[in-house]
């Protein structure tokens, strides 16, 4: 196993109780580990999924109530594990996957995802040992979507098109009965975008002539 912990992608995603992020609360986490490419480094029971036991009397949101009734039952259950214990979980599966955390920041792996910016706030506020686990770095397959659909060379991704999603994800299986809002369909959905664009757009990316310097195009 490559010892250099940086070139490997920590894919997350979290559900959360409201959009209010300050407020919120998580009620569901998901993590897949690959390589640059999108290469799982481990099988697929090795992913972790877990519902978070949400704190007493803990609102949540109208939309999540409606969408996520199975997932918000599970966060009110005593047998759901706390998110101290969450952050024990996702701790202990990084190095039981990657080994011990690499003394130099630099050195550890990166978390990845879409929008990953809310699931990095949720972990620095929630799981500071996952956190403090990994890279300085994000990689946000959103930064590729914004850029993909200004060019109009294609239309959107869709999370919701189970074909098109299976279709690059060459080698993984989408669990049965997982959809959107399901962390763990998100992070495989996530997967799948970026080698969509990989595919679609890096590579198109790079046949595009530079605009020539001086020409006053920023």
């Amino acid at each position: 196993m490559n010892p250099i912990q940086s070139s490997y992608l920590v894919w997350f995603d979290t559900e959360y109780t409201s959009l209010d992020l300050e407020q919120a609360h998580l009620i569901q986490v998901a993590m897949v580990i690959t390589d640059m490419q999108g290469r799982r480094i481990a099988p697929q029971d090795q992913d972790l999924m877990t519902a978070v036991r949400l704190p007493e009397g803990c609102a949540v949101s109208d939309f999540v109530a409606k969408e996520c009734p199975d997932l918000v039952r599970q966060a009110r259950s005593e047998s759901t594990p706390t998110v101290a214990e969450v952050d024990g979980m996702l701790t202990a599966r990084l190095n039981s996957l990657l080994g011990p955390a690499p003394e130099k920041i630099k050195d550890r792996p990166i978390l990845a995802g879409n929008t990953i910016h809310a699931d990095w706030w949720f972990a620095r506020r929630f799981l500071p040992r996952f956190i403090d686990r990994l890279h300085y770095r994000n990689l946000d397959v959103s930064t590729l979507k914004i850029l993909w659909l200004d060019s109009k060379l294609g239309p959107e991704f869709d999370k919701g098109n189970t074909p098109l999603i299976q279709d690059n994800l060459d080698g993984w299986i989408l669990p049965s009965g997982t959809k959107q809002h399901d962390a763990l369909y998100d992070v495989m959905c996530s997967v799948a975008e970026l080698n969509y664009y990989r595919r679609h757009f890096l590579v198109a990316g790079q046949k595009a002539p530079l605009p020539k310097q001086g020409s006053g195009v920023l």
